[in-house]
């Protein structure tokens, strides 16, 4: 193991304010894991904890990022569920076993703004927080599920039930929503996408997207829609955007629909045609990432499917700032990974 190891510190002050330090390797205590990094992918919320966004500002300097993917190499005593060598995540709720979601296990979220991240050369874990990751991905890979994956999956899968001959509606084109695709697909349903260009288009057609939406050339995403639909309306609308957008999936979606809400980059209020809820009879889902259990059963269906994560780019974990600089311009594809070395 190396002498000296990286970490890095954010204080709410900005990408360009994160500071670089050497330090020992640290040690597992009783019942922890001690992981080598590999792999790591950016958030959104890792955006909002680097830059000081309202409650997301960390009160003291903190390790960010919440994914990341790496190779158990020591034990603490008493670890029963894992060996050396295994290949592992972190989970972003680590508290949150299995079941609903409840206040008692909704706390402590890694990578910030209080509870430590993932960027680092080796971390130490509970053997409660990490499960292993899927047998077909490489760590690249891997390091994209603990979030985005996972959010897509609690969505569609546990919470939307969405099944064969369903037809879904999925609002951009970022993490989530691209994994919200890929799973949708694989469970045997026919999807609509929205995007912002037709060279995201032409690559949503390809992961399997039955109808893609420019909606910068057809705002009236629910005409489209319906018109797609023969007025029907979809059975499902997976909500990444949020704000005012969930007035275009209201107009989406057919009687005794569901709505899968994620999104915040809409805003988090907005003028909404509240009587549609009932005129729908809506189910509306909240959706927080998920479980270690709802986690297992992800990986389950990624190995049997063989679902490969689409990556934007690849940046060598020394060059996280122009990786954060790339992800907060938005123009990205896929999620943005950050593999380990110089």
């Amino acid at each position: 193991m190396d002498t000296l190891t990286r970490r890095w510190l954010t204080a709410g002050d900005g990408i360009d304010g994160l500071r670089m330090s050497h330090l020992p390797p640290p040690r597992p205590a009783a019942r922890q894991v001690l992981v080598r990094i590999e792999a790591l992918s950016l958030n959104y919320r890792d955006l909002l904890v680097i830059e000081g966004k309202s409650t997301w500002r960390p009160q003291q300097p903190v390790t960010p990022i919440s994914d990341g993917a790496g190779t158990i190499v020591e034990l603490g005593a008493d670890v029963t569920r894992f060996q050396p060598g295994d290949r592992v995540s972190a989970m972003f709720l680590p508290r949150w076993g299995s079941g609903p979601l409840t206040a008692e296990v909704y706390h402590s979220p890694t990578g910030g703004p209080v509870t430590p991240g993932m960027l680092a050369d080796y971390v130490v874990l509970s053997e409660d927080a990490v499960e292993a990751v899927p047998h077909v991905l490489d760590a690249a890979q891997a390091a994209t599920l603990p979030v985005a994956a996972l959010t897509a999956w609690h969505a569609v899968s546990v919470r939307c039930r969405v099944g064969p001959s369903d037809t879904v509606l999925v609002h951009g084109t970022g993490g989530v929503a691209l994994f919200a695709l890929q799973f949708a697909r694989a469970l045997g349903a026919r999807v609509a996408v929205t995007t912002s260009s037709p060279d995201k288009a032409a690559r949503v057609a390809e992961l399997g997207a039955a109808l893609t939406i420019d909606y910068r050339q057809n705002p009236d995403v629910a005409q489209e829609v319906l018109r797609w639909t023969q007025g029907r309306g979809v059975d499902h609308v997976i909500e990444t955007v949020g704000g005012g957008n969930l007035n275009q999936s209201l107009r989406s979606l057919r009687i005794g629909g569901s709505i899968a809400f994620i999104g915040l980059i809409g805003g988090v209020s907005a003028n909404i045609n509240t009587y549609e809820f009932v005129t729908k009879n809506v189910e509306l889902h909240g959706i927080e990432t998920g479980s270690a259990e709802m986690y297992r059963d992800m990986v389950r269906f990624i190995d049997e499917n063989n679902l490969v994560p689409v990556i934007d780019s690849i940046f060598p974990i020394a060059e996280i700032q122009t990786a954060l600089h790339r992800l907060a311009a938005g123009s990205h594809f896929g999620k943005i990974v950050l593999t380990a070395g110089p």
